[in-house]
């Protein structure tokens, strides 16, 4: 029996094909073999939120799944959201707001926004809550992060938002 298992995927866009070991968590798979370090490794129990990726559209915890299951499946990145502008005006609310501290969250919260922000109409600051609960931030309090979401959410629905988020969406 062959210790290695072949994959292939789509990663931002990309194909990829790899040979993994079949206990390789994604989360491993993205940051040691793809170098895509914007994925972080916390708890590694799928508690924290730091490793949340897309797979086929759905957040998951890429820590708590293996590289074989993302066979023939899409998989984006934070990296991927952020190189093709997909989160520039949550990054740039994030940075208005003072949203972020020490960062290593970031990647995660920014990963569950940009989901909740992909369904119609403007969350309640509940929801935001609500989503962001399997998001772990020593740092901010989350108000600034609700804040910031919002304040997108707004603005991507026509409300009136902050004057510099309404710039980048332009």
């Amino acid at each position: 029996m062959s210790q290695f298992v072949n994959i292939n995927l789509q990663v931002n866009g990309d194909k990829v094909s790899s040979s993994v070991a079949p206990r390789d968590t994604l989360a491993d798979f993205l940051r040691q073999t793809l170098q895509l370090t914007g994925t972080h490794t916390g708890c590694e129990m799928g508690i924290c939120g730091a490793c949340l990726v897309m797979l086929d559209g759905r957040v998951v915890h890429s820590c708590l799944t293996f590289a074989v299951q993302a066979d023939g499946a899409a998989v984006e990145t934070i990296e991927g959201l952020s190189e093709r502008g997909a989160i520039a005006d949550l990054q740039q609310a994030f940075h208005q707001r003072n949203a972020l501290q020490c960062g290593f969250c970031t990647p995660g919260v920014l990963m569950t926004a940009h989901s909740l922000l992909s369904q119609p109409g403007v969350p309640s600051r509940e929801d935001i809550r609500d989503a962001l609960s399997g998001n772990y931030c020593r740092c901010t309090g989350y108000e600034a992060i609700v804040d910031a979401i919002e304040g997108v959410a707004r603005c991507r629905n026509g409300a009136p938002a902050d004057r510099e988020i309404e710039e980048v969406n332009r």
